[in-house]
């Protein structure tokens, strides 16, 4: 017996539907006569007749309806499979896997997932918190299908890469609740240069913290090390140093620190969305990439 022949068991189903081969073609859109050489011809890669006379109609053999018993869960699981593939290919249906970073997935991602849920209940995302640094890698290595990174990292001119700035995310400055300048007008960077700074010791943000600051002319003194917003915004609270923070993290901030931003220095770093080249046209993924866009436009506005 060789393999069963999907279209043959199709034209089966809709003879014993119709009752009557030329019902059958009817529906089909087949002559009477393929239809019978579609059926003949199963029956003899089946080893087993398929119809037998019932008065002025046909009717299916005890054999018949045993193989379509079998066929109907495969019909049923082709069909769900087309309407997948439909959806798929308008960017409704699918898995996409985002890696991003603590502050993306809480100002970009969760937002996005949110939206999609609504306009596009079939489409899957996948989470992967991962740091800044490592995103590209888990993109390289196919462990994710779009990262949220920042500009500083290398990739912008790998060509196994297609990058998009979705933000420029503002830099606010945190400071103590009782520090002189807390509440201070037009408030530079310039004058924070003097004072005891919290920031990472290694990564993107440590680089932004510096180019910032050195922007404005000076060098920061790290009297602290930390890269968590919870921590830093804590430290600062409790009067340890002054911090840069990114709006996507200040805007959840706790800690009791008062985040001032700095309209006259406009520091900001640049969110970007990566995605591995040849993959950028994928329905789901352009669907995730929309998303997230309007997620970065209403950061970006409000």
């Amino acid at each position: 017996m060789g393999e069963w022949d999907l279209r043959r068991l199709r034209v089966l189903r809709a003879v014993d539907e119709c009752g009557t081969v030329t019902g059958a073609a009817e529906r089909l859109r087949l002559s009477p006569s393929a239809v019978s050489q579609q059926v003949s011809a199963l029956a003899k890669q089946l080893g087993a007749p398929m119809l037998e006379p019932y008065g002025r109609r046909v009717r299916l053999t005890p054999a018949a309806r045993l193989v379509l018993r079998h066929a109907e869960p495969v019909f049923g699981q082709l069909e769900r499979a087309e309407a997948e593939l439909a959806g798929y290919l308008h960017g409704e249906a699918g898995e996409v896997r985002v890696g991003a970073f603590a502050s993306a997935v809480a100002g970009l991602l969760v937002p996005a997932i949110t939206r999609l849920r609504e306009s596009a209940p079939r489409l899957t995302v996948r989470v992967v918190e991962a740091e800044a640094a490592g995103a590209y890698g888990l993109l390289a290595a196919g462990e994710v299908d779009l990262a949220l990174s920042l500009a500083v990292q290398p990739g912008g001119d790998d060509p196994r890469f297609v990058q998009s700035v979705l933000l420029s995310d503002p830099l606010d400055v945190a400071l103590p609740p009782g520090h002189p300048l807390a509440g201070a007008p037009g408030l530079r960077l310039a004058d924070l240069a003097a004072e005891p700074w919290i920031y990472g010791a290694a990564g993107p943000w440590r680089e932004i913290t510096l180019a910032a600051c050195a922007d404005a002319g000076f060098v920061p003194e790290r009297a602290h090390t930390a890269a968590d917003w919870t921590a830093i915004l804590a430290m600062v609270g409790a009067g340890l140093g002054v911090a840069l923070v990114p709006r996507l993290a200040s805007a959840r901030r706790g800690g009791g620190a008062v985040v001032r931003a700095l309209p006259a220095d406009l520091p900001t770093r640049r969110v970007v969305a990566a995605v591995r080249t040849g993959t950028e046209g994928t329905p789901p993924l352009r669907r995730v990439l929309d998303a997230l866009a309007e997620a970065a436009a209403t950061v970006q506005s409000g």
